[in-house]
């Protein structure tokens, strides 16, 4: 039987966890820069995903701040921020320690990571539009920047296909691709996504991305091996006059769900059929920046607002709340494994998918 210390130690850091059964956790980090509902602390929140998304502790980031990116690395059991104010920093989450914490000249949006832990990949930000906006190039050790590629303005969003052959960025209505081995763009689809830059997701074949539309309840269907949309697909008669602003695969790709952050729903899509139709709405309980992401298990769905979805039933099951019972938020969470207090996986920020659909 563990002692009332070694239980308060546990409650205070997931990492000292010292048995083998898998522990999963919600990293979420605020305050969000893109919205102003829900944020608590400069740092990072710690949710008990199989307790309940039970609140286990704050990690403080002295001087955090409008939080634009949240991605992560199992093999270096890290973590990165990128934010509005052009930093960004990498924290090991097993040591709980800023490992380094950069400002740049330009960046740093919403960035990603390649799967072997090395490269990061930051869009120079949506609100840059000079002619050298696209990606910087950053090595994931030290910080520094190794290239910066020039792709067009309001480079925005960014992710690593699971594979890490890959790297998907959205500039102004394009859709980009780079090959990860000489950091060399393949495709270009344009116009995409109807207006302005806004989220998408792929599936795990790297064949489609879903895009977001600017202007309306919806997102194009396009076909990355043919550089081209293949549908625009949209909800309700007429369309819905809302921008799309989240777009997320479930883990074994049978359903894309979108968030229409002004209705204060998500709309969850039958994706085994082409193009994808409509299942069914979920009402959230607030409105905020648009996001959606799942478990790596297919059995949560997180968005930005403080609602935990069962994926399956589509029904709201709790809250993110603090220690203080106050309901909390972000559009900028990852999901962790820890076993014997060490990280052995880590989610995405993004939906992405994770299992090709039998006969697609």
């Amino acid at each position: 039987m563990r002692s009332p210390l070694i239980c308060c130690l546990l409650l205070l850091c997931p990492a000292l966890l010292a048995d083998d059964s898998l522990h999963r956790y919600l990293y979420l980090s605020t305050p969000d820069g893109a919205q102003s509902g829900g944020s608590d602390h400069h740092g990072i929140l710690v949710f008990d995903i199989d307790q309940g998304h039970r609140f286990v502790r704050r990690i403080d980031i002295p001087g955090l701040s409008d939080i634009r990116g949240f991605c992560g690395n199992a093999k270096n059991h890290a973590v990165y921020y990128s934010t509005t104010s052009l930093r960004l920093g990498a924290f090991d989450i097993e040591k709980d320690q800023v490992i380094w914490d950069r400002r740049y000249e330009a960046g740093c949006d919403r960035a990603c990571i390649t799967p072997d832990g090395k490269t990061i990949y930051s869009p120079t930000g949506w609100w840059w539009k000079g002619t050298n906006s696209g990606f910087l190039v950053i090595d994931a050790a030290s910080g520094d920047v190794t290239q910066r590629i020039p792709v067009g303005p309001m480079a925005h969003n960014s992710l690593v296909s699971l594979d890490g052959r890959w790297v998907y960025l959205g500039t102004e209505t394009t859709l980009s691709v780079f090959s990860t081995q000489g950091n060399e763009r393949v495709r270009q689809i344009t116009p995409v996504g109807e207006s302005g830059v806004f989220p998408f997701t792929i599936d795990s074949r790297n064949r489609y991305a879903y895009v977001c539309l600017g202007k309306h309840v919806g997102f194009d269907v396009v076909d990355l091996r043919q550089s081209k949309v293949l549908h625009r697909v949209q909800v309700g008669e007429p369309a819905i006059a809302h921008r799309t602003h989240g777009a997320g695969l479930t883990p074994d790709e049978k359903e894309l769900w979108i968030s229409d952050q002004d209705g204060k729903k998500l709309f969850a899509f039958d994706n085994t059929v082409m193009p994808p139709t409509l299942k069914t709405n979920i009402a959230l309980s607030t409105g905020g920046h648009g996001w959606i992401t799942f478990s790596m298990a297919g059995d949560f769905a997180w968005c930005h607002t403080s609602d935990i979805i069962d994926a399956r039933t589509k029904q709201v099951v709790t809250h993110l709340k603090d220690d203080q019972g106050k309901e909390v938020s972000s559009s900028k969470f990852i999901e962790v494994h820890f076993r014997n207090g060490k990280v052995v996986a880590m989610g995405d920020q993004f939906g992405l998918g994770r299992a090709p659909v039998p006969g697609r």
